[in-house]
């Protein structure tokens, strides 16, 4: 294995893990910035109420989007298998 193949290999699962991210995290900004133009019309300055709508969008977003990420981790833990042979040399 040649240093430019480790860097590679990490800059892949780096790229992934980023890509399997982006959804949840989208989500999530959407919803604070959603509750916070909420906040400056109505000035309603609670804090905790930030959080309820960001955690209800993050997870219906990770319940939708869960058999896509999964096919994303197998595949990627498939090739990395697949692979091992070409690895070791």
């Amino acid at each position: 294995m040649t240093p430019e193949f480790v860097v590679e290999f990490a800059k892949q699962a780096i790229i992934l893990t980023i890509y399997l991210s982006m959804p949840m995290l989208g989500l999530g900004l959407l919803a604070g910035l959603v509750v916070s133009v909420f906040q400056a019309v109505t000035q309603i300055q609670e804090m905790t109420l930030t959080f309820v709508p960001k955690i209800i969008a993050v997870f219906l977003g990770l319940l939708f989007a869960a058999p896509w990420m999964l096919e994303e981790i197998t595949s990627f833990t498939r090739r990395v298998i697949e692979n091992i042979p070409l690895y070791i040399r």
